[in-house]
């Protein structure tokens, strides 16, 4: 590990940062475990480890725990899907009833329930730009929010750990109305397991299969997949939900858990398991403009493309989402393809960078990248809900305010 002082960080200010997340997290127990991973110019800086992965059998949180990272899984699906776009095998104006034919005629809710939906055209047919900036008119059941929310949950579609299979969840989504014409809107939802879903028919494998042939094995992302790989059972953290009180309630035990065995539903929006370490590869590729350990993943004019704003009109969060429910802050924040990205840094009212791009995951993990800091930061921890706690915001100030030589 580097001298933080050598590459812009006060040690005195980051061992701050050790300690609030000790303090008011880990020590009262709000927190099972927490581990930070800081990186810049291509070097780690500090790393944070604490808690226990395993609260019940009194097993501590390590460097290499494994942990599920729900919606930081769309990141790289996205990365993915423009793998095939840069080969030309697909186009970002592409109709998505190209390869999904049974949705050339979704038609968009105007009343109804589960059976007895009334629908309308759509103003235009849902594109794979749609996929990747969620502005597709697919939903999330867990929104809570519409009818058409509640027939994704009676249909069993997204859900992780779900029984319905990726090709069974495209087919029933075809018999359900959008929320609205694409485009129209932002909506956080299930559009990029659709994504998952396409990389694997447009590739002709498996999608499961090209992440780790084109990602996984070239950034060396050996503890990423969509199961705990064999030998690895062992370093899994168990899940938590946060309680109302404070405390921890389990909610998926590690010894037990589903993600020991191979799933029902591979989802490219929510089904990995990983490691700060590989997860940082990932990040540090994406700081390196697509390369990584002498591999050149993904062009930079792509990257370039991915993490600009694509919400129409140059709209932020604020303006065009309907979500009830989404891995991002809204005030200054628009949407690339695949990601969070910064458009006005002082509206959001934490440090950051304009240009900085990010997500997060369900059980309060949360990873950014900062090109113009040349600055990656991941953070594990395994809690449910992401909303429980402050903590993005929190790591925010505390690593910025940790870094005392700013990028020239």
């Amino acid at each position: 590990m580097a001298d933080p002082r050598s590459l812009g960080f006060c040690p005195d200010r980051l061992a701050k940062l050790d300690r609030f997340i000790s303090e008011k997290y880990l020590q009262p127990g709000r927190m099972p475990c927490a581990q930070v991973l800081i990186a810049r110019h291509g070097e780690i800086v500090h790393e944070f480890v604490g808690g226990q992965r395993d609260v019940a059998r009194g097993l501590a949180c390590e460097a290499d725990t494994v942990f599920r990272i729900y919606s930081m899984t769309k990141p790289i699906t996205s990365i993915a899907f423009m793998m095939l776009v840069e080969e030309g095998k697909v186009a970002l104006d592409d109709p998505v009833h190209r390869f999904i034919p049974e949705w050339a005629n979704l038609g968009v809710f105007s009343a109804g329930t589960t059976g007895g939906f009334l629908t309308k055209p759509p103003a235009r047919p849902m594109q794979m730009v749609d996929l990747l900036r969620h502005t597709s008119g697919l939903t999330y059941g867990f929104q809570n929010r519409t009818n058409v929310d509640a027939a994704y949950r009676k249909a069993g579609v997204g859900e992780i750990g779900s029984t319905l299979p990726l090709d069974a969840m495209i087919e029933a989504l075809a018999a359900l109305p959008l929320e609205f014409s694409p485009g129209e809107a932002w909506n956080y939802s299930v559009s990029t397991d659709v994504l998952g879903y396409l990389v694997g028919k447009i590739a002709g494998m498996p999608f499961e299969q090209f992440l780790q042939q084109r990602i996984f094995t070239p950034l060396g992302m050996a503890d990423t997949g969509f199961q705990v790989r064999e030998g690895q059972g062992a370093r899994l953290a168990a899940c938590y939900n946060a309680t109302p009180k404070g405390g921890l309630d389990l909610q998926d035990d590690a010894a037990s858990s589903p993600y020991l065995q191979p799933p029902s539903f591979i989802s490219g929006g929510g089904g990995l398991v990983s490691t700060a370490a590989d997860y940082m590869k990932f990040c540090q590729m994406l700081l390196n403009r697509g390369e990584y350990g002498g591999v050149q993943l993904i062009a930079p004019k792509t990257l370039d493309l991915m993490t600009a704003n694509h919400l129409p009109d140059g709209k932020d969060l604020t303006q065009l989402s309907r979500s009830l429910f989404s891995e991002a802050t809204n005030a200054g924040v628009g949407f690339g393809l695949g990601f969070a990205v910064v458009q006005d840094a002082p509206r959001t009212l934490v440090p950051c960078s304009d240009g900085e791009f990010y997500w997060g995951g369900a059980a309060s993990t949360a990873f950014w990248v900062d090109p113009a800091e040349d600055l990656s930061v991941v953070f594990m921890t395994q809690v449910l809900p992401s909303s429980a706690y402050p903590i993005r915001r929190e790591l925010r100030t505390l690593v910025y305010s940790a870094l005392i030589e700013p990028a020239v």
